[in-house]
């Protein structure tokens, strides 16, 4: 059904807690970018990805003056965090547009994040929820860092 019923919900130290539809994402206003996906197994690949700055979903729930992460969790269950100052990238994006099409399943429809300032496992994939912290948290077993890669993978 084009995900009508997909919701991404956004939580945490924020002022007005709410869940996006796809649609209302796309009617913010977007970013559009070429950009290099650099995979920490050693390949990468350009693409076209649009999506909406995850700066403007921030803004729309209204961080609070203490938030200093973002945590990702995607539909399969794992998770990954950035700090504000990556979340507020203007290249960080929630993208739901791939090469001029919407973003196939198989590069996480109905969409994902862009990290372009970290290399690509922390551009996750198959977005579900959003949680905006005050304090690190490793998000255990479904992180990064008890599966043995880097908390922070700036390229």
């Amino acid at each position: 059904n084009r995900f009508a019923d997909w919701r991404l919900t956004v939580e945490g130290r924020v002022a007005r807690p709410r869940a996006f539809s796809l649609a209302e994402l796309q009617r913010m206003p977007s970013r559009t970018q070429i950009t290099r996906h650099t995979c920490e197994e050693g390949w990468s690949a350009i693409a076209q990805w649009t999506g909406v700055p995850l700066r403007n979903v921030l803004q729309a729930v209204g961080t609070r003056p203490t938030a200093r992460f973002v945590q990702f969790h995607a539909y399969d269950s794992y998770a990954d965090g950035i700090d504000m100052l990556d979340a507020l990238h203007p290249q960080t994006i929630l993208g739901y547009g791939m090469n001029g099409r919407d973003v196939p399943i198989s590069h996480g429809a109905s969409l994902r994040a862009r990290v372009e300032t970290q290399l690509g496992y922390k551009s996750l994939k198959f977005l579900r929820r959003i949680v905006v912290t005050d304090h690190f948290d490793d998000l255990g077993r479904n992180g990064n860092i008890r599966n043995g890669w880097s908390w922070y993978a700036g390229i």
